[in-house]
């Protein structure tokens, strides 16, 4: 696995990987030889060994499987795929009971759920797959007769309702930035983007007015800093304590009906809802709530669109 040198968070160099790969395990392979290999470490180019980070191991089963043309890469871990819902929750009796193994699902709808919250793939674990459009399929290495979830470029839908799996990430903080400059002003969002970028904090979801914008980040980390250049042109404010909830499903933008009954739900919850963001993808329907929220938002929702639905 030969890598840049930027070590514990190395890239993978997929076309010397392709090579080197191509090489020493294609004619095995051939030859019906099983290959046994490390993931998660490598080397640059030099042999120094690098680390590739969290959820390194599946990243390099899902690279090794896409340069070598594999017909399905298999990740085996300690669930049995994606759910519903969260399991984690399953200890309070007032959540899901009934949170059930979804058992396809498309390449878009894994890569929101894993970047939203779900822990049972990184986020960059499919996109090997994904270029060559190969299935990946989850499986439980402690429950082998799981038949898991399926993940390819086009899967069958679970039920009529358009959402498949509710995720959620919590620790996160609220920036609001207003400004009344920002009223027909040009710049100003490229200004706001422009201060988190020169700090490396990256951005999860984001909200617009006419004279303001509210978005996310992961944690609290360096946010000082950035607020005070903020408070150089406009008015900042920062909210700990909150968490991103996300509905996932395809065609979701082109379902009637299936915001109104988020909504409903999580107000009969008493859940309030205090950022939207839905648009920039067909496939999800975000939210910013109450960190405290999650418990009630996430029974409401499971309810409402799995708790009655055919698996």
């Amino acid at each position: 696995m030969i890598t840049d040198d930027h070590f514990t968070q190395a890239q993978p160099i997929i076309e010397r990987v392709a090579g080197e790969a191509t090489k020493l395990f294609l004619p095995l392979i051939q030859h019906g030889e099983i290959i046994i290999t490390q993931g998660f470490s490598g080397s640059t180019a030099n042999g120094i060994t690098t680390t590739i980070g969290r959820g390194g191991s599946d990243y390099s089963a899902s690279i090794f499987g896409a340069v070598l043309g594999a017909e399905e890469i298999q990740i085996w871990t300690d669930v049995d795929g994606f759910l519903t819902a969260d399991p984690r929750l399953q200890p309070d009796p007032r959540l899901q009971p009934d949170a059930r193994l979804i058992n396809e699902m498309t390449f878009d709808e894994a890569a929101e759920l894993a970047y939203f919250g779900a822990k049972v793939l990184h986020p960059s674990t499919i996109l090997p797959a994904v270029r060559k459009n190969i299935p990946v399929r989850v499986l439980n290495s402690k429950r082998i007769g799981s038949t898991g979830t399926l993940i390819t470029s086009q899967a069958t839908p679970m039920s009529a309702f358009a959402l498949k799996s509710i995720a959620y990430k919590k620790g996160v903080t609220v920036v609001t930035i207003r400004s009344t400059r920002m009223l027909m002003a040009h710049g100003f969002l490229a200004r706001v983007f422009e201060v988190f970028a020169q700090h490396q904090k990256s951005i999860d979801v984001v909200a617009t007015s006419e004279v303001g914008v509210s978005l996310t980040v992961d944690n609290d980390g360096g946010l000082e800093g950035i607020a005070a250049e903020l408070r150089t042109f406009a008015e900042v404010a920062v909210d700990g304590g909150r968490a991103v909830l996300c509905v996932v499903g395809t065609n979701m933008k082109r379902t009637k009906g299936v915001a109104a009954d988020i909504f409903q739900s999580l107000m009969n919850a008493g859940v309030n809802i205090e950022l939207i963001s839905h648009g920039g993808s067909e496939i999800n329907l975000t939210f910013v709530i109450s960190e405290s929220d999650i418990p009630n938002a996430v029974s409401a929702l499971h309810k409402k669109f799995f708790s009655q639905q055919p698996s």
